[in-house]
């Protein structure tokens, strides 16, 4: 039996605890994190090919010219994309691909996705509780001032309307409760029926 690799997209708004769990996730990875290209220059410690892909501007638009984007976005000027070749070669060896994207990101994947990625994608939303724990969160974290706590709340209200969009919603309790719900939607994807194919012994 050979299993299809799965596209896990994760999404949430600022404090939901997104960060948390894909941290939680990297201390028993058995998938691959998607790396992103971007503009930006690479800051001291980075690696080409690890952290980031490392490109041109000019490539960069070349790229979306050509449609080799999943999802791309231009940030604080400098522009950030998944490159859809790089995912489907890891998924379809059968290896399960995470990626961290917003919303936005997300909404471009499942438009841009043709028949061999819909089937591999899952996306999930982590919903905070209420808006006041979110905002006990960014307070908490101490690296936002009300203004910036403001704009972040305004973003989160808009976003979380879109959790009907998403195939999970986990909705945010402790880190240990979070990691325990997306590993359980994991382990449920990977048993599914539709993914596995039966090989020759040869």
């Amino acid at each position: 039996m050979k299993r299809q690799g799965i596209v896990f997209v994760i999404s949430a708004p600022s404090g939901a605890g997104k960060s948390t769990i894909c941290e939680g996730l990297r201390h028993t990875a058995d998938f691959v994190y998607s790396v992103s290209c971007t503009t930006r220059a690479p800051r001291p410690g980075e690696v080409n090919g690890k952290d980031y892909w490392f490109i041109s501007s000019d490539e960069f638009k070349r790229r979306v010219a050509d449609g080799e984007f999943l999802e791309w976005a231009r940030v604080h000027g400098n522009c950030y994309g998944t490159l859809r070749e790089k995912v489907l070669e890891v998924a379809m060896r059968g290896t399960d691909v995470l990626l961290d994207i917003d919303v936005e990101g997300a909404r471009q994947v499942r438009e841009r996705a043709d028949a061999a990625m819909k089937k591999m994608l899952v996306d999930v939303f982590i919903m905070p509780p209420s808006v006041e724990e979110l905002e006990r969160r960014l307070r908490k974290r101490g690296t936002e001032n009300e203004t910036q706590i403001k704009i972040r709340l305004e973003g989160a209200i808009r976003e979380m309307k879109l959790w009907p969009r998403y195939k999970y919603v986990i909705v945010s309790g402790s880190m240990e409760e979070d990691l325990a719900r997306f590993r359980a939607i994991m382990s449920a994807e990977r048993c599914r029926s539709q993914r596995w194919e039966e090989t020759s012994a040869g």
